[in-house]
């Protein structure tokens, strides 16, 4: 199974996607993390482990405790394809290359419609004040 499949599949389930959310803010120990949920705490044991094994998480033992910290970095692939589904981003990028042509267009036009400075001067030529 390639990464991107690892992390989405290991994203699926909501109780990790939770435990990601709580893990994105400080590292928490797998006692933590079971205290804020309603299953039991091998079931928790066992999405640490799978969030673990796609790399979301890491494991660092301090004591008689093992500390989970979130590994954000393998997200960012995940992130990478879902960006180019996302029509808001994709909107912008050709609203903004539109308004890019027709600054250019109103420039273009208006280099050709206006005088040129001489031509300015042989119309309007400077009044002697003397």
């Amino acid at each position: 199974m390639d990464g991107l499949s690892e992390v989405a599949d290991a994203i699926a389930d909501p109780v990790r996607r939770e435990i990601l959310m709580m893990l994105r803010v400080t590292p928490l120990t797998a006692g933590d993390i079971a205290a804020r949920f309603d299953i039991s705490r091998p079931a928790v044991s066992r999405h640490l482990r799978v969030l673990r094994e796609s790399g979301l998480v890491r494991d660092q033992q301090t004591g008689r405790h093992r500390r989970y910290s979130l590994v954000s970095s393998r997200l960012g692939d995940l992130g990478a394809w879902l960006a180019q589904f996302d029509t808001k981003r994709v909107g912008w990028s050709q609203h903004l290359a539109a308004l890019e042509t027709e600054i250019y267009r109103t420039r273009r036009d208006r280099s050709r419609t206006e005088p040129t400075a001489d031509q300015n001067i042989a119309r309007h030529p400077k009044e002697d004040t003397a």
